[in-house]
């Protein structure tokens, strides 16, 4: 059957949100998947003797196989884009599943987590295109969409291993193949829509959209002012990401399960300050969410330390809702810094934020066997304070 002009017409100027909740709902499912990574940390670290240093390692391994390729699949794929590449990725993490529900030592570990993170890797630079090609201009929220629904499957991970991997053993871990295959469905359907976009493309010459007039290196150094802002929000969140239950522990006493229940209620303030940050970008200007987002949270994140359980969850749920908004902005606001290469930009500012966090956890990790875990959340309530960067970012025009 024939598509018309006017319905492909429709495929590059319209804000197509059956797309954009088809993309986010993989994002979804696929970090669903990652989740599970540090989710089992407190299992792992039960059954194998495993030292912070270890689970510091474990989450290096994960986020620098995720890191690493992320820039060179977004640079391959600017010049050849590829529709069906993300279905390989979702394999990659399927294959990561399956052999994590059955690592028996501390290198059968590290090689699950790497297949995940390379399966991560293939998938988020093209799902970043997707939402901004089906996004019709509204390349905020076309972002925040994609974004929530990453951030929603983290939120669901710890809360999924509590009920279904925390009371049985490691092996009920492959109850996650399920959100692997519902994946890989869903992503062969966007696929297709993917490549008949870019048949419609090539015979379609489209007008490039400037967003400034920028010298080469007030862009170079923006983009400098960008990667220093990730350093700061990554490094810091893989305290959060990767140390929490460990911190709730330690601190208040609690089982496994508990401190899972309690890490769910930050992660769903995280994914709701993802629904912001993209729509206030578009409405306020970008430069100002992100500079609020990251410097925001420093007196939250400084009293952190200090409050009792309650007062944790308060702060949890305030920090995790002022700083995710950041990423969202920060992606779009590179890609209108260099529009023309969208997939590397994107590629780079994933990658980037996944080593910032795979660094971090690395780092953290050997401090925490060094000093205490407690120690640790003392020293990173200081990073949201790099945010004050951000004065130094340009505005760009709108659009």
């Amino acid at each position: 059957m024939e598509t018309t002009d006017t319905s492909k017409e429709a495929v590059v100027s319209k804000t197509l949100f059956s797309v954009l909740f088809a993309i986010s709902f993989a994002h979804l499912l696929n970090d669903l998947i990652q989740a599970i990574i540090p989710s089992v940390y407190p299992i792992l670290k039960e059954n194998y003797n495993l030292s912070f240093t270890q689970i510091g390692l474990i989450t290096f391994a994960f986020q620098f196989s995720a890191s690493i390729l992320q820039p060179f699949v977004g640079y391959y794929t600017d010049k050849h884009p590829k529709p069906f590449s993300q279905i390989y990725g979702m394999v990659f993490s399927l294959m990561g599943i399956i052999c994590l529900s059955f690592a028996d030592s501390f290198y059968w570990i590290l090689i699950s987590v790497c297949l995940i993170g390379t399966g991560s890797a293939i998938f988020h630079p093209e799902s970043a295109r997707i939402s901004n090609l089906a996004s019709g201009g509204k390349r905020g929220l076309a972002q925040s969409i994609f974004q929530v629904g990453g951030n929603f499957g983290t939120a669901l991970g710890p809360l999924l291993v509590a009920l279904i991997v925390v009371p049985n053993s490691q092996k009920y871990i492959l109850w996650f193949v399920i959100a692997a295959v519902i994946a890989l469905g869903i992503i062969s359907k966007i696929a297709f829509w993917y490549r008949d976009h870019l048949i419609y493309r090539t015979h379609k010459t489209t007008p490039f959209v400037d967003f400034h007039n920028l010298s080469k290196s007030r862009v170079k150094w923006s983009i400098v002012i960008l990667l220093v802002v990730i350093f700061s929000k990554f490094f810091y969140s893989a305290s959060l990401s990767t140390y929490y239950t460990f911190f709730l522990m330690d601190k208040f006493h609690l089982s496994i399960q508990q401190a899972q229940f309690h890490m769910f209620i930050y992660l769903i303030a995280y994914a709701a300050g993802t629904i912001m940050g993209g729509p206030l970008g578009d409405k306020f200007g970008r430069k100002y969410i992100i500079w609020f987002s990251v410097f925001g949270a420093t007196p939250f994140a400084l009293m952190l330390p200090y409050v009792n359980l309650f007062w944790t969850d308060v702060l949890m749920i305030i920090i995790g809702m002022i700083i995710s908004s950041a990423f969202p902005a920060i992606i779009v606001y590179a890609q209108e810094l260099i529009p023309k290469k969208l997939g590397m930009i994107s590629g780079l500012f994933y990658g980037f934020a996944f080593g910032m966090g795979a660094l971090g956890s690395a780092l953290l990790g050997i401090l925490a066997d060094h000093t205490s875990i407690q120690y640790v959340y003392h020293i990173c309530s200081l990073l949201p304070i790099i945010g004050v960067i951000c004065y130094f970012l340009p505005n760009l025009k709108k659009k």
